[in-house]
């Protein structure tokens, strides 16, 4: 049998701190006994695409994946990433061949079609989003639902925070971890089984939301008592979840390989991708039409009224109306409606006729589409024109400063420089790096040239987001040893391990076996 543990996009530096103050003593112990490397990921770029990557084991090119709401450019619409289709997962892999998987809470996972085992999704925490409640067999998590009750919602709305929602979700994240464990423990217990996948993801949610209290929430809101010990909610988190994985690591057997693995890091968040839109249409407007101040909105072929063919306006509606009122109503729909909601609402009213290039939904890095003529289904922009449009976009990114007078943008990369596949299609043209300071507090950005871009309310209302890497897995075999590599190791090496000791051909896969036999 082998174990995979996700100890779910762990930040690097409070882990260290963290064990350096003995704070992770199973942590620590699986690291003595084991050996710890770092993997590539594709996080620069796609950290949303580091999951397929680690599920499917392909890289983004050959999977397409990167964003939980993506472009199709053949109905010229935002879909659910879970419509395309792509490589299989590894338990799928694992089931065609007759092996089994426990899987619980596999995050941003689609809903398996071959896997043989117990896979439950949406168990230790209920995120609509991220982990989409579902199980195999069907309805196999029904009974365990009625011995333990609902999972902590944790449901996430874009917009500003508040103290209430930060004292709720502190509570509802340090009870997560034990969820996930006791389940895992009562299946162990029942039956043996190829695969183990177990995920922790409350750290992962928690360092969105609760890597520090938002400056915007004063001291008549918070106290200094209170301000703290919302502060160190992660830290207790993180302590949580090696408790509950000490748990696990007990419950596995003997001869159980193990690997403990994040496949994505958490820092301050650091993105600008709300105020993408409104920066795009001001470049493509021109110089002296931006009128001073851009909303969020779509680039198109003449200057003129930003408010028309809107590719922001969900970014506006959000900056409108309370997350409160939101969730609310989202909360009346059933999961699915929901999302599909979400989507539709996504680019809803941009005039494609005129529209050259789009900001695509984003929450990290912040991502341009060109409306191609021969890709898309109403795309306007030639093979000749692309080129141009592209270093137009670029220059005029470029330009806009933060405040204080630093460059917002440190680049703006070509996605095919760097990402080519058999689903590369899918992903967007450019990908916007923002300068690695804190957002939270931001409230425009201005350019010389085209003018202010103004924040609509809190933007995504995150304190944390993902770094470019801090991917990192400890190998503990028992009945293996780790294989040296002649290159760095990669995320998609993980479920090539899995296949190969459980004797199923790694046709297909990117990776190679980090543990040989």
């Amino acid at each position: 049998m082998i174990a995979v543990i996700q100890f779910d996009a762990a930040s690097a530096r409070l882990l260290e701190q963290l064990e350096k103050e003995g704070r992770l003593p199973n942590l620590a112990e699986l690291r003595q006994r084991g050996s710890r490397i770092e993997l590539e990921t594709p996080a620069e770029h796609f950290p949303a695409s580091a999951y397929q990557d680690l599920y499917r084991g392909v890289e983004a090119g050959d999977h397409g994946l990167f964003y939980p709401f993506q472009w199709g450019a053949g109905d010229q619409r935002i879909r659910l990433a879970a419509s395309f289709g792509g490589p299989p997962p590894i338990w799928d892999r694992l089931g065609e061949h007759g092996r089994s998987t426990l899987a619980i809470d596999p995050y941003e996972c689609h809903r398996p079609h071959q896997a043989e085992g117990d896979l439950v999704c949406g168990w230790g925490m209920r995120e609509r989003v991220v982990l989409e409640r579902w199980s195999v067999p069907e309805g196999g998590d029904r009974e365990a639902r009625r011995r333990h009750g609902r999972p902590p919602d944790v449901t996430e709305v874009f917009g500003a925070q508040t103290p209430h929602e930060l004292r709720r979700l502190r509570e509802r994240f340090l009870t997560a971890p034990a969820r996930v464990a006791d389940l895992a423990i009562e299946r162990l217990r029942e039956r043996p089984f190829d695969l183990a996948w177990i995920v922790f993801a409350a750290p992962h949610l928690a360092g969105h939301r609760l890597w520090e209290v938002p400056p915007y929430i004063d001291s008549d809101a918070i106290g200094d008592d209170e301000r703290q010990r919302l502060d160190e909610t992660l830290a207790d988190v993180y302590q949580e979840v090696d408790t509950q994985l000490g748990r696990v690591l007990e419950a596995l057997p003997d001869d159980c390989d193990v690997i403990v693995c994040s496949v994505l890091g958490m820092d301050q968040n650091t993105s600008r991708a709300d105020l993408l839109p409104g920066m795009l249409s001001a470049v493509l407007a021109g110089e002296g039409q931006s009128r001073g101040s851009f909303v969020a909105s779509a680039a198109t072929k003449e200057p003129r009224n930003p408010e028309d063919s809107d590719s922001g306006a969900i970014w506006r509606l959000r900056g409108a109306l309370s997350g409160r009122l939101r969730a609310k109503v989202a909360a009346a729909m059933p999961d699915r409606l929901a999302l599909e909601l979400t989507a539709r609402l996504e680019l809803r009213g941009v005039d494609w006729s005129t529209t050259r290039a789009f900001a695509h939904p984003a929450d990290n890095q912040g991502y341009v589409c060109l409306n191609r003529a021969g890709r898309e289904r109403d795309g306007i922009v030639g093979e000749s024109e692309a080129a141009e449009l592209t270093e137009q976009i670029r220059e005029g990114l470029l330009d806009f400063r933060d405040p204080d007078g630093e460059p917002t943008v440190i680049a703006v990369d070509e996605v095919a420089d760097r990402w080519q596949g058999t689903a590369a299609d899918r992903l967007p043209d450019l990908i916007v790096r923002w300068r690695p300071t804190s957002s939270v507090a931001l409230s425009a950005v201005h350019s010389p040239r085209f003018g202010s871009v103004q924040r609509q309310g809190y933007g995504s209302g995150r304190t944390g987001n993902h770094t470019d890497g801090d991917a990192w897995a400890i190998l503990a075999p028992r009945t293996g040893r780790p294989r040296d590599l002649t290159r760095p190791a990669r995320i998609t090496d993980i479920p090539a391990t899995v296949a190969a000791l459980n004797g199923v051909p790694l046709d297909g896969l990117s990776g190679e076996p980090l543990i040989e036999r």
